[in-house]
């Protein structure tokens, strides 16, 4: 049915058999198209009908093209098809393809559908992958401005009485679109913009498509030539995903090869099986093309992260029409009802992109309550909260979500939240230990006032306090792997004995101290890793520590506030390893951080989606030590790297740590350790 000035006839070997296939254009005239049919048959071996309304399958009925299936019946000697059957897998298998090749490519994507009805088995097989998918055919059909937006109603749109006569002139679009209020054009062109992946053909697209709408998304098409190419290039268009294999010179439909395979097995249509169609798919390794627009692909992953106001101080930052000088007692009033508050979106992220090539781009969430108000209440109702998070990050196209701050210790440290999310969850407690780790190594490498040999252990002391969280746990474990002794601190003496067990039957031939008191060894430590829940209560005394000890505060809010840490000018204080993203990130709002620079736990969720390992990565609070070892490894793979030192007043320069290295020096000549 398209037009006759892209006719062409061409020879090929096909299945063995030597083939002539030509085109025939009717030029959107059915009644040349039924002589065209006609007069072929006299000739052909098989005939392909192309570019009509297709019968279609919906649910558990099909939906059958009358003046189609006319068309069909003119051709009465040889085999005649428009290719439903073979368009049918190779929609499936398409999806598959690019899903395996290109790493859970379609996960909790959103997925728009010029008609659903016309391309339902892609839908079927997307809702694997996503439940974010939407219709347009009510808007198409009958003009209405909604979508649909699941597959029942889907179903239920297309066995209603409007249907009853097809749906929609998949090539006569066109003719339809003026009849559309520019309302509803535009709220159509809307929809098309915000989704990360559009199902249809490509005239249609282009008549729907506003400026600009079409920019890195991902299409999934059929039989496109150079001409639509070259339109997609000017849309910057990421990816377009050709259903119809093309193993000729010319670019032909699906119909064309499914006539070829009538032709070449002798067989009528009603007697070509799906095992049929598969054997043959198979034999001729028929895949799906993966087409480049711009010449270069973009392997974008999404992400959420959860993130909460440390103090009433960060709820008035982030309401600046607060002034300074609130009473406390209506801050406290703000900080009850800020617990209440929806989650918003606070930020998005984009442009983090890896030294593989893989990038990522997501939402940084936040919800009202502060550490003070969940403790104060139930962890179901932060909970839900979260899970109200985690829904809105699904709606936005997320792939996993990251917990961040104290949202990963309430409760049962995320099980819960992982079991009842709908996407992946991940507290990044993994990366906080690793990056916990790795700040405080390099902060002792460079005050080089502990020998670090090649081989064996660090011959020095080391104490977790908070040893049994799920940081200070892994903490520990990995501590008793490198260091000469390490102490397990916490205020319970039952299970810091647990742990001890736990780490020996590792590695038996560490020296490992459990102490619920444990005041009296501050001052014998090289090295204090502070991971408590705490909520800012004091957990040391900082007065009793050794000189030239370095102390990474991994707890959020910190252990060790700023009036703290200026009683100990001799004494490291470091916040947790922060990381510095491998790219220039574009749209990251203030999180207390200097610029480029994330918390671990923001770092593992980033890391973990440019992987494209959408998973449960790290819950609870028995955080694996594998895991800590295997972040940290994908992490340098993605170019993540070790932020500058930091304590509570910025940054540390090499000058600084000379300082603290020169005070300790001193002091520790008056020093009386034990």
């Amino acid at each position: 049915m398209g037009p006759s000035a892209q006719d062409y006839s061409f020879k090929t070997k096909f299945l063995g058999k030597d083939f002539t296939v030509t085109r025939l254009g009717a030029d959107g005239d059915e009644d040349r198209a039924w002589d065209l049919l006609r007069r072929a048959q006299a000739d052909a071996d098989a005939v392909g009908l192309g570019m009509i309304r297709d019968h279609y399958d919906v649910g558990t009925r099909r939906f059958v093209h009358k003046d189609t299936d006319k068309l069909l019946k003119v051709v009465t000697r040889v085999p005649a098809t428009t290719g439903a059957d073979l368009r049918r897998m190779l929609q499936v298998r398409a999806v598959r393809h690019v899903q395996k090749t290109l790493g859970n490519y379609f996960n909790n994507a959103l997925v728009l559908f010029l008609s659903g009805t016309v391309n339902y088995d892609i839908a079927v097989e997307m809702s694997q992958y996503t439940p974010n998918l939407s219709f347009a055919d009510a808007v198409l059909k009958t003009g209405t401005p909604a979508m649909l937006t699941s597959l029942s109603q889907l179903e239920m749109f297309a066995t209603g009485s409007t249907m009853a006569n097809g749906i929609w002139a998949a090539r006569k679009l066109g003719a339809v679109l003026p009849k559309l209020p520019k309302v509803k054009q535009r709220f159509l062109a809307k929809e098309m913009a915000k989704s990360h992946v559009i199902v249809g053909a490509i005239e249609d697209i282009r008549a729907f498509a506003g400026d600009g709408n079409l920019k890195g998304k991902t299409l999934l098409s059929s039989a496109i030539d150079e001409e639509s190419l070259a339109w997609l290039k000017e849309q910057e268009v990421n990816l377009a995903i050709d259903i119809c294999p093309q193993p000729f010179k010319e670019v032909v439909g699906i119909n064309v090869i499914e006539a070829m395979i009538l032709a070449a097995t002798g067989l009528e249509p009603q007697d070509l099986s799906d095992d049929d169609l598969a054997e043959i798919i198979d034999e001729l390794k028929l895949t799906p093309q993966l087409l480049h627009p711009t010449g270069q692909f973009r392997n974008v992953r999404r992400f959420a992260f959860i993130i909460h106001p440390l103090s009433q101080e960060a709820i008035r930052m982030g309401f600046p029409l607060l002034p300074k000088s609130t009473p406390k007692r209506v801050m406290d009033q703000i900080e009850k009802a800020a617990a209440m508050v929806p989650p918003m979106v606070y930020c998005k992220m984009t442009n983090i992109v890896s030294p593989t090539g893989s990038e990522a781009e997501g939402w940084l969430i936040s919800v009202g309550g502060t550490p003070k108000e969940m403790l104060a209440r139930s962890p179901e109702f932060t909970y839900r909260r979260l899970l109200a998070a985690a829904d809105k990050a699904q709606k936005m196209g997320a792939q996993i979500i990251g917990l961040g701050a104290f949202t990963k210790v309430v409760g049962d440290a995320g099980v819960t939240v992982a079991r009842r999310a709908n996407l992946p969850v991940t507290t990044g407690n993994s990366y906080s230990a690793s990056g916990a780790l790795w700040a405080a190594a390099d902060a002792m490498r460079r005050m080089g006032l502990v020998e670090a040999p090649k081989d064996g252990r660090v011959q020095a002391k080391t104490m977790v306090i908070g040893a049994t969280g799920s940081i200070g746990s892994v903490s520990a474990r990995l501590l008793a792997m490198a260091f000469d002794e390490v102490y397990l601190a916490g205020r319970d003496q039952k299970k810091l004995e647990a742990l001890k067990a736990s780490i020996l039957k590792e590695t038996p031939d560490a020296k490992v101290v459990a102490a619920a008191d444990y005041e009296d060894h501050l001052a014998e430590m090289d090295m204090i890793v502070t991971s408590t829940s705490g909520a800012g209560k004091k957990v040391l005394d900082i007065t009793k520590v050794k000189p030239g000890c370095v102390i990474t505060d991994v707890a959020r809010p910190l252990d060790l506030p700023p009036e703290e840490c200026a009683k100990r000018p001799d004494v490291l204080v470091i916040e947790s390893g922060e990381i510095d993203l491998p790219s220039k990130v574009q749209g990251l709002r203030d999180i207390t951080l200097p610029e480029n620079i994330v918390y671990a736990c923001l770092a593992e969720t980033i890391v973990l989606a440019l992987e494209g390992r959408f998973e449960v990565f790290t819950v609870g609070r028995d955080t694996e030590w594998r895991k800590v070892k295997e972040i940290y490894k994908l992490g340098l793979k993605h170019g993540m790297k070790l932020a500058s030192i930091s304590g509570v007043n910025g940054v540390y320069t090499d000058e600084d740590i000379a300082k603290v290295v020169e005070l300790a020096r001193e002091r520790r000549k008056t020093w009386a350790s034990g």
